[in-house]
């Protein structure tokens, strides 16, 4: 097994090994069914700490090739499913996360080649007759591979946006990015090599003007989150039993934490909800998230009936916003309705899809807000 190519299910395992477990396998339901297809290409955004680690890790333990996760799924969901031996352990397996790679590669110019090198090595070492060694680029060597063998791979992007939030002013970085990720997964070859293609972040697929980037993806955002919604963050029955074993009182922790509505599920922030049955008290986790110096910035843009909305949203109320016109980055912002795009993608909002409203979800979220807002309006 290597770092990226084929890693195992070591890390999976510490997830299971945990004191709190919320079982999530059913999203892996949805993916053995679009293996192959026009939809196996998936972008699935969601705020920070809402088990996207978790769920790449699950993912890669899952289809890994060269480990056993029999025993390790045995009396989860996904052991019910009646593909489950048929996708088990049975794919070559790229699991990159974008964030832990900032710091070994040396900064974010150098990301895409120390991705890249270790790639390509790790792969020869699987292939060694089937990659030619003038080949340097890793969407070309996947395609050898595919030419040669007939494999194809599961390829698993982590903080896929990390470029795309901390490198927001470095155009030069985001474009070579950007290319790197079409010549990836964008056109006919890679429909060949990639079985399954899973990103997620916190933003879905930068656009370009008023198209994705990577327009063959599937979205699955805190804005639409389709089918996926039950998978991103813990549903109400799923608090509800964590309630009973952690002797909680369910109304109060519905009041703190629940508000985000995902089709026809309210959703809780897991951190949160772990947090409070672990350490048994009531308070905001949310800063703890990493985004909550972002805030005031964002609100103090001075953007015509913003202040205004967020206090229209303090006081309970909702507030309408158009979604569309928001770039999936964070230098393009042009108005309010930018800004409360960006504030539900981190978490900070909630979104009624239906009347096209935002509005502030729960308790701990309204503490962060009064607290961010408290010198700017």
């Amino acid at each position: 097994m290597g770092r990226f190519v084929n890693a195992g299910n070591n890390a999976f395992q510490v997830t299971l090994n945990s004191e709190i477990y919320v079982d999530k396998t059913g999203l892996l339901e949805y993916t053995n069914h679009v293996m192959d297809t026009n939809s196996k290409f998936i972008c699935n955004s969601r705020p920070r700490r809402f088990g996207k680690s978790i769920t790449a890790d699950m993912l890669t333990a899952y289809y890994c090739i060269g480990c056993d996760s029999e025993n390790m799924f045995a009396g989860l969901q996904i052991s019910n499913s009646p593909d489950f031996h048929e996708h088990l352990n049975r794919y070559d397996v790229i699991h990159l996360d974008i964030q832990w790679c900032m710091e070994p590669s040396g900064g974010s110019e150098h990301i895409l080649s120390y991705i890249t090198e270790n790639v390509l090595q790790e792969l020869r070492e699987y292939y060694p007759s089937a990659l030619p060694e003038h080949v340097r680029s890793l969407p070309d060597a996947l395609s050898y591979i595919n030419t040669a063998t007939g494999k194809k791979f599961v390829v698993i992007i982590d903080e896929w946006d990390v470029l795309i939030r901390d490198q927001s002013t470095n155009k030069k970085v985001q474009e070579e990015y950007i290319n790197f990720l079409r010549g990836l997964f964008k056109g006919s070859e890679p429909t060949k090599y990639i079985q399954l293609a899973y990103l997620t972040g916190i933003l879905p697929i930068k656009k370009i003007k008023t198209q994705s980037a990577l327009n063959n993806f599937e979205e699955f955002t805190m804005l639409d989150a389709g089918s996926l919604a039950q998978y991103i963050g813990f549903t109400e029955e799923e608090v509800k039993q964590l309630c009973i074993k952690y002797e909680q009182d369910f109304e109060k922790v519905k009041h703190w934490y629940d508000g985000y509505l995902l089709e026809e599920y309210q959703v809780y922030n897991p951190k949160a909800v772990v947090s409070l049955m672990q350490k048994g008290k009531f308070k905001s986790y949310w800063s703890e998230t990493g985004t909550y110096r972002a805030i005031t910035p964002l609100i103090n843009m001075d953007f015509a009936g913003l202040k205004t909305a967020v206090i229209e949203m303090l006081a309970g109320g909702e507030v309408a916003v158009d979604v569309s016109s928001f770039q999936n980055d964070v230098s393009s912002f042009s108005d309010k309705d930018d800004i409360l795009t960006y504030l539900i993608h981190l978490g900070y909002l909630g979104y009624n899809q239906e009347r096209e409203t935002a509005f502030i979800p729960n308790e701990e979220i309204r503490q962060e807000l009064i607290k961010a807002t408290r010198k700017l309006l």
